[in-house]
């Protein structure tokens, strides 16, 4: 009989058809919503962060209809809003309480399509419907857009669309490998372990605050079996130089800053008469610039990289464009690496000396983080600070080597890039970490914090932060997402699917 390994790498690559299907019609849901009045059911933002409830209502449906669970009962929404399915086998003669928990999180919101862009840039391609031309794609374009691109000969394997590669490809992985793990049920692919997956809402607006909603709403009373000893993340984790489907054992975390400068309006022909805060807050973003183009007051990590600071978003209160305006308000994204705290970078923006200046001046300057406020499309309020914290778990960790050993079983015998040839899929399993962020932000809690099920789950715990073991491993690109011409080498999509279906039972006997 065929090994569990050769079992499952054979029933994903049977499934990657419908792995298509499904990813190809999660895309492409919004076209329904978009250009329809609200008085018919549209919505101008579906599919983006609190707007995914029509998707949502697809992949629950599929997940049913594919056999992705074991009874309509094992799939169903949260109170936030996050899609959430299980599986185990409850024949393996374990009491639930002695399981190791997998989850499996992918996010189902996407950022906004710019679809006129699409069509205007790549030609063939609609950010929802996908390839509808292949004659009147612009190559050219993509080829320099994207971070990485197949050799012509294989763009037969792309999907394209806006979430192709950010992240419905991993959401519906994790669909395929339940089904397989239910499949394969017999062969132990499910013995000694509980796997709860959750495709999870709003995480483009507020990175991870699916998982913040467990640590607050259901973590502190819950039982072992849903406290989680490993979470898998899918976010992608290609690298267009490197290759595909990395395992990711860490993050920088993020955090927004927000600086609101009041001064005085008065017409624009006598300014003498106001207090600018433009002006005076231009001087604020030019010299925090200058400081970070410096490095000064930022740590560097050999593993996760040194922390970053950029003006990302501005709003100015003015009567008028011939007026000095009233109010000048702006944020930066700061990313935090090792041994940068939220407090630390708050001071330092409140210290530069333009802020001292314009207070001199007679204007007003607050330094704050801003409150997400939004609620989900369940109608939950997080009231969450905007700030999201980094994590790393260690590679020694049992998750980790977990990981390399079921790459080794269901991926490196069917693949044959290298390291470092591109985007490929590689034979060697390749553990890295990501430079943007994912849902993992919002899983570390204080240290002191209780979570009785978590007590021998041997979760990573840091001097001020626990956090459960976390990996990612995902379909797409990294340098693909968020782009104009988005696009997923589907062959990433069916072996990411036999890695997830692998490795609870690797773990489970690490």
């Amino acid at each position: 009989m065929p090994s569990l390994d050769a079992r499952i790498a054979e029933r994903a690559a049977t499934l990657l058809p419908l792995g298509i299907e499904i990813l190809a019609e999660a895309i492409r849901i919004p076209a329904d919503f978009v250009d329809r009045p609200a008085e018919q059911g549209g919505d101008p933002l579906c599919g983006l962060s609190n707007h995914e409830f029509p998707r949502l209502d697809y992949l629950r449906r599929k997940i049913l209809e594919v056999g992705a669970v074991r009874r309509p009962e094992d799939v169903g929404y949260d109170a936030f809003g996050n899609l959430v399915w299980s599986v185990e086998d409850p024949s393996d003669g374990l009491p639930a309480e002695q399981k190791k928990v997998v989850y499996i999180d992918g996010h189902t919101d996407t950022v906004r399509a710019l679809r006129t862009q699409w069509r205007e840039k790549v030609g063939g391609v609609d950010c929802y419907e996908g390839l509808v031309d292949p004659a009147a794609v612009n190559r050219d374009f993509l080829k320099k857009e994207l971070g990485w691109m197949p050799p012509d000969a294989e763009w037969n394997h792309l999907v394209f669309g806006r979430g192709s590669a950010d992240q419905l490809g991993g959401v519906v992985a994790a669909i395929l490998a339940t089904k397989i793990l239910l499949d394969l049920e017999a062969q132990g692919s499910l013995r000694g372990v509980i796997v709860r997956s959750y495709a999870t809402v709003c995480e483009e607006d507020n990175d991870g605050a699916g998982p913040m909603f467990l640590n607050r709403e259901v973590f502190p009373a819950a039982p072992p079996e849903i406290v989680p000893d490993v979470v898998i993340l899918t976010d992608g984790t290609g690298c267009s130089k490197r290759g595909a489907l990395g395992i990711y054992r860490g993050q920088r975390g993020r955090m927004q800053i927000e600086v609101t400068v009041t001064g005085k309006s008065c017409h624009g022909s006598m300014p003498w008469e106001g207090l600018n805060p433009l002006e005076f807050g231009g001087a604020i973003v030019k010299e925090a610039a200058e400081k970070y183009e410096r490095r000064e007051g930022f740590r560097d990590d050999a593993f996760l990289g040194h922390g970053t600071r950029t003006a990302s978003w501005a709003r100015l209160d003015t009567p008028s464009d011939c007026a000095v305006p009233e109010r000048f308000t702006f944020r930066f994204d700061r990313r935090l690496t090792l041994g940068e705290t939220p407090e630390q970078a708050l001071a330092d923006v409140e210290s530069l000396d333009a802020v001292a200046a314009a207070r001199r001046a007679g204007l007003q300057v607050e330094v704050g983080v801003p409150v997400y406020r939004d609620p989900s499309w369940k109608g939950f309020v997080l009231d969450n600070p905007q700030v999201y914290l980094g994590w790393v778990t260690p590679e020694e960790h049992p998750a980790i080597q977990a990981a390399v050993a079921a790459y080794q079983g269901v991926v490196s015998p069917h693949v044959e890039g290298k390291v470092g040839e591109g985007g490929v899929l590689t034979k060697e399993p390749r553990v890295a970490r990501w430079v943007f962020s994912t849902d993992g932000v919002g899983f570390p809690v204080p240290r002191e914090a209780p979570v009785p099920g978590a007590a021998k789950k041997n979760w990573v715990v840091g001097e001020v932060y626990k956090h459960p073991a976390m990996f990612g491993f995902g379909p797409g690109i990294e340098q693909n997402t968020h782009k104009i011409g988005e696009c997923l080498d589907a062959r990433e999509l069916q072996h990411c699917a036999a890695f997830l279906a692998r490795y609870p039972s690797v773990f489970a006997g690490a």
